[in-house]
């Protein structure tokens, strides 16, 4: 679906972060779009996939998953487009680029804090009855320090430029997302698309920036995620991600998360 009227949500420097709230049911899709402010893509509830360039000169596309705990800074420019994977009260903040945390040049998930979370839900005021100025600025400076101090969650799935990155890289890395149970080695994976192990390793690494069992990590807890929240039971999506166990599963998701899988489990807010 198009995005819509952004007319009424355009940050400037008087106002510079503007909330737009929307209902999304799952598998609603935006096509892909930029804008000339910075974006922070968050659900109070429900799940979202956010696929985005790093930048606005373009450069390798990320996918994230976003759970409610979490969201995603959109760079100013950067192309992006967003499926619902679970039904959403979606928040979307609009930034003025000139409030840009110094550095932040890229895009980026960060973990959603209890006070984030009330702020937004502050701004989120309705038409027929705005903010007062001096409480709007005042939740604006309080929402923007809180972004800047978040903490940053690696839970990005890169995936090579489909236009400059390396086809077969790019070609290995879906084979994989399609089939995140098979427990196939890199060599195995490498073999498929006409490379050798040692190949596909430095692809990994000079085009993405991660090893592939890094990349691998990421792309598994990207799978896993939806399938907790819509309650599946731990040991299901472990053996769909490829674990042998329950406990080698959810020692992996626990250190990369924070928090054990149970946490994810569809829960009614």
């Amino acid at each position: 679906m198009p995005v819509g009227d952004t007319d009424s949500f355009t940050p400037h420097t008087k106002r510079p972060v503007r909330v737009r709230a929307r209902t999304m049911a799952a598998d609603t899709h935006f096509e892909p779009h930029s804008h000339a402010w910075a974006q922070l893509a968050y659900c109070a509830v429900g799940i979202v996939q956010v696929t985005s360039e790093q930048t606005q000169a373009g450069g390798d596309q990320v996918t994230y998953i976003v759970p409610p705990s979490r969201a995603v800074w959109i760079a100013p420019g950067a192309k992006h487009h967003i499926t619902v994977l679970e039904a959403a009260e979606f928040r979307t903040l609009y930034m003025d680029a000139s409030v840009t945390p110094k550095g932040w040049s890229g895009c980026r998930m960060i973990v959603v804090s209890p006070l984030l979370r009330e702020t937004i839900q502050a701004l989120d005021a309705p038409a027929t009855a705005p903010l007062p100025a001096a409480r709007e600025q005042l939740l604006t400076r309080l929402t923007l320090d809180e972004i800047e101090r978040a903490d940053i969650q690696a839970l990005g799935v890169p995936l090579p430029h489909p236009q400059t990155g390396d086809k077969r890289l790019r070609a290995l890395c879906e084979a994989v997302m399609r089939a995140p149970s098979e427990r196939a080695t890199l060599a195995e994976w490498a073999a498929d698309i006409g490379a050798s192990e040692r190949t596909a390793a430095r692809l990994f690494r000079d085009e993405l920036g991660l090893s592939y069992q890094q990349w691998r990590q990421q792309a598994i807890l990207a799978h896993a995620l939806p399938l907790l929240a819509r309650g599946q039971s731990i040991s299901t999506v472990a053996a769909a991600s490829g674990y042998a166990s329950d406990s080698a599963f959810s020692a992996m998701f626990k250190s990369a998360m924070g928090q054990s899988p149970s946490h994810f489990q569809h829960r009614g807010s």
